[in-house]
């Protein structure tokens, strides 16, 4: 791995944590999101994984991409960077959770939408100003309409407004809001529920989510029990699950 000058990272009993940091207000740039795009990218080769949590040090979560980057001279390399996050997280087949707080704007709020879960301190904001400095913001403007729909995504978009987390969560955007001084709290307790569970199993649970979302219900269903019944049941660890439930003891998973 390389060393990491903009982030901080570990992974302890297949739990990864990222953490943005560089101050004050942990705004990328290149080389910031070439370090996050390296580990997303060593992560995915790792077959114990179970949950990426990203988080950031300070009172915010991320106020976007250096508008330095957007110049011309620059601005090539920055999309080409910016976009192979979200070619890497989509990717993955475990869970991949926010932990906000404070201003989640503009490339931030792309890379905090672009996760399967965000959980929110509820003074949390969440907006995409890029029109007010003559951009549209490229990945939320295709994301945010398949988690919100296209007219709250136009809004967001061509208002540029700020969005607290109870507005943002009424929404569908994020999915848990708790108050400030309990968002590490409730989001370890999430991680860890995950944590407590197969690797394997995991990413079959999500496989099922997202390999059938926009299909209609016929071949959703079909598909569905096709994984269940010729992948699911044919692994060692739903067979562990069974015999640990008839045998009232925890499960010994072998993520196979």
């Amino acid at each position: 791995m390389t060393e990491l000058k903009h982030l901080n990272f570990s992974k302890t009993d297949g739990i990864a944590r990222i953490t943005l940091n560089r101050p004050k207000f942990n705004m990328m740039n290149i080389a910031m999101m070439n370090e996050l795009n390296g580990l997303l990218e060593d992560l995915l080769e790792d077959d114990g994984l179970k949950c990426v949590a990203i988080d950031a040090a300070g009172k915010h979560f991320c106020t976007g991409v250096e508008v330095a980057d957007h110049k011309p001279d620059n601005v090539t390399d920055m999309i080409a960077t910016f976009n192979r996050i979200f070619e890497l997280t989509e990717q993955f087949e475990v869970p991949i959770i926010a932990i906000v707080q404070g201003f989640c704007l503009g490339g931030g709020m792309e890379l905090a939408i672009a996760c399967d879960v965000i959980c929110a301190g509820r003074g949390a904001q969440f907006g995409q100003p890029e029109i007010k400095v003559g951009f549209f913001p490229p990945y939320a403007a295709m994301r945010l309409p398949q988690l919100i729909g296209p007219a709250k995504a136009i809004e967001i978009c061509t208002t540029g407004k700020f969005y607290g987390a109870a507005e943002a969560h009424g929404l569908g955007m994020i999915a848990h809001v708790v108050e400030d001084d309990q968002l590490v709290e409730a989001a370890d307790k999430m991680i860890s529920e995950i944590q407590a569970n197969s690797p394997l199993i995991i990413r079959l649970n999500k496989r099922a989510v997202k390999q059938h979302l926009g299909l209609s219900f016929k071949p959703a269903l079909a598909g569905v029990s096709d994984l269940f019944l010729n992948t699911l049941m044919k692994t060692e660890d739903t067979l562990e699950g069974i015999a640990a439930y008839e045998e009232k003891r925890k499960p010994v998973w072998r993520n196979r």
